[in-house]
């Protein structure tokens, strides 16, 4: 069996990463031929500079959390895509404190561990073994926590597996653990190292335990699993959270771990919140932070709901889109618990009932609810402002949470058909109710939709004609089964926090962490605050955090700002109007943070286009971005898009969902790092 040998130092703090390494060009040395014989070619080895036809075809991450200790296993599968003999040339970045365990190459198909020994004498071996051909791997220290791996040789066509293990002391970020993990790929290596449609995994397991809360991710959505049980991602990045269930560990993926990879475990108390925050202070500005409550492990005393779901049986509903309104009232009846209430509301040009007043959650209301959704037919016009007053109508009883969900695909056509009148009559006599809207299709008010939602202390949600309407009512709908909190809201003691988003008082749901990002003005320790309602009372929460003066971590909490502070303005000027200044912000903030908005566009030229090209062709050229001046008036479909992407941009709390929400995509992944 043929061997390797490594050699191993370790250092100081860094993330976690398998880099390949763009090294100067350094000669190889020559390997010994093997003889020509009859019915062999002969081969000639390539000497000289390195092939960059080495990709690396994947990478697998798995992180085991055991006793506060995280346990690495890195896999890195190279291939070469030349026609002449290569080398893979990589770095693993160590985290602070890492003990490194061990390094494996595959040989003949077989996993074979290496030795350690002296760099010198490592390095002098690895080159003899070059030189004869045989299957080498070196692994040096770099300096700063960087271990450098050399494979070679890798012949064309032929892949190469290494898996490297290493663990580390899980660090506290406040009331979390923290788990890193920097892949750092970079823009211009991307089409380089990776090999297209490369696949790149990272999978965290921790203990099922009541001392630790859903892990959350700022930079990735993620997937749960808990012992078959399973949790999706929403199109938004949000999650539909799933109760513990007995077992021994959770399960977290995040399927294109592609740049930097962040992830907080909450350590929950019985009687007291999770706070943690991550801070970004560039130091020329206020500083940017990332604020996360998960709320203590109680058992609120159960809050029964009066639920009222509003529908359009307008004509334009007719088809898919009536038959999907159905299925989609089907699946919120059966959120409902048997101390709840519910009503059904069909409109076109008039409005219909289910019954005039509440109804129990029982089995044969329910039923009877599933057979009179049956029978709606979409036909007629739309009178939008008959059905928010027959839904704004019945009183609101203490002790109960009153809950409209509202669904259209039209703008007012009978009634009253000024939207911003329509919105100010729902804010005069909205109440205490939480107002969830959804829009479907391009032909209606998106502003309104947009603004009763907002007023509503609700979501806006945005469905295209091929997307699924039950699917959008049914996220929103498992979020709503369990209020926890309401009308929660963050101070900080020592700082000012600024532009916080969401901002307002907000309701926590069973299984739900909070995320608050915020500008913040000053530095140094300070307390952070939330308070509360619950069914017992008022509650209040807080932590000691560190609010740095100047700082380079996490660069991805600004850019989270960023994309939330886009949406809400965004908003903002649908309701009341474009202005100077809400327009210069918007610009100024795409431009700043490579936002796309109505004013910049992420831009990927051909190679070799020049930057005055691009100024010639009528832009302003900026960094990630080109302007092009003002802004056309919107069609339909562009608005609706638009208030579709600022919706999801107002809730994203992770990089993978603002970039989902513009459409940025594989532009984001490669340009980070």
């Amino acid at each position: 069996m043929r061997s390797f040998l490594l050699v191993l130092a370790l250092g100081f703090p860094t993330l976690v990463s398998g880099q390949i390494v763009e090294s100067p060009p350094r000669p190889w040395p020559c390997p010994v031929s093997p003889p020509c014989s009859p019915g062999r070619p002969c081969v000639m080895p390539a000497c000289g500079i390195p092939s960059p036809d080495v990709v690396r075809q994947s990478s697998d991450v798995r992180v085991d959390l055991v006793d506060r200790v995280l346990r690495y296993e890195i896999t890195e599968t190279f291939v070469n895509r030349g026609s002449r003999i290569g080398e893979a040339d990589f770095m693993f970045p160590l985290p602070k404190g890492a003990a490194f365990q061990d390094l494996k190459l595959s040989i003949n198909g077989e996993m074979v561990a290496g030795e350690t020994m002296s760099a010198d004498r490592a390095r002098q071996i690895y080159e003899e073994i070059v030189r004869r051909q045989r299957d080498p791997a070196l692994l040096e220290w770099m300096g700063y926590g960087l271990l450098r791996a050399r494979i070679f040789p890798i012949a064309p066509g032929e892949e190469k597996k290494v898996v490297v293990r290493f663990q580390a002391v899980a660090p506290r970020e406040g009331d979390a653990l923290r788990v890193d993990y920097f892949r750092g790929m970079r823009s211009n290596q991307h089409e380089l190292n990776q090999e297209p449609g490369g696949r790149t995994s990272f999978v965290l397991t921790y203990p099922n335990d009541p001392m630790y809360g859903t892990a959350y991710s700022p930079t990735h959505s993620i997937f749960e699993q808990h012992y078959g049980s399973e949790s999706s991602v929403d199109s938004y990045g949000d999650r539909s959270f799933v109760s513990n269930s007995r077992g021994s560990v959770r399960r977290v993926e995040v399927r294109d771990a592609r740049g930097e990879v962040t992830l907080l475990i909450p350590i929950r108390r019985s009687t007291s919140a999770a706070i943690s925050m991550l801070a970004n202070a560039p130091g020329n500005d206020d500083g940017f932070a990332l604020i996360t409550l998960s709320p203590p492990l109680i058992r609120p005393r159960a809050v029964p709901r009066d639920v009222t779901f509003v529908i359009d049986v307008s004509g334009s509903m007719s088809g898919q889109k009536i038959e999907q309104a159905r299925a989609a009232g089907k699946q919120l009846l059966r959120t409902l618990s048997p101390m709840d209430r519910f009503r059904l509301i069909g409109f076109s040009s008039d409005v219909r009932t289910f019954r005039n007043d509440f109804s129990t959650a029982t089995r044969e209301n329910i039923g009877a609810a599933e057979r009179y959704l049956d029978q709606l037919d979409a036909e007629g016009s739309t009178n939008i402002s008959g059905a928010l007053d027959e839904a704004l109508s019945a009183p609101v009883q203490a002790g109960r949470l009153p809950i409209v969900l509202f669904l259209t695909d039209g703008q007012p056509t009978v009634g009253e058909r000024d939207a911003s009148v329509i919105a100010s009559n729902v804010a005069k006599h909205r109440g205490s109710r939480r107002l969830f809207t959804f829009g479907v299709g391009a032909d209606l008010d998106v502003s309104l939709i947009e603004q009763l939602a907002l007023e509503g202390r609700g979501t806006a949600s945005f469905v295209r004609p091929e997307e699924s309407v039950e699917r959008a009512v049914g996220i929103v709908a498992s979020r709503l089964t369990s209020p926890l909190v309401t009308d929660v809201r963050v101070r900080a003691d020592g700082v000012r926090l600024l532009k916080m988003h969401p901002s307002g008082p907000v309701d926590i749901f069973a299984g739900e962490d909070l995320v608050i990002l915020a500008r913040y003005d000053g530095s140094g320790t300070g307390v952070v605050r939330f308070d509360g309602q619950t069914t017992s009372g008022p509650v209040s929460w807080s932590a000691r955090v560190n609010f740095p003066e100047r700082s380079r971590e996490n660069p991805f909490v600004a850019r989270l700002w960023a994309t939330q502070r886009v949406g809400y303005l965004s908003a903002e000027k649908r309701k009341h109007g474009g202005s100077q200044e809400i327009d210069n912000e918007i610009r100024d903030l795409g431009e700043r943070f490579g936002i796309p908005t109505e004013f910049s566009s992420y831009l990927v030229v051909e190679p070799g286009m020049s930057r005055q090209r691009m100024i010639g062709a009528g832009g302003v050229q900026l960094n990630n971005v080109v302007t092009t001046g003002a802004v056309s008036p919107a069609p339909a479909t562009v608005q609706f898009e638009a208030a579709k992407s600022a919706a999801a941009q107002r809730s994203a709390t992770s990089l993978s969902a603002a970039d989902a929400a513009v459409g940025m995509g594989d532009y984001a992944s490669a340009g980070r790092g």
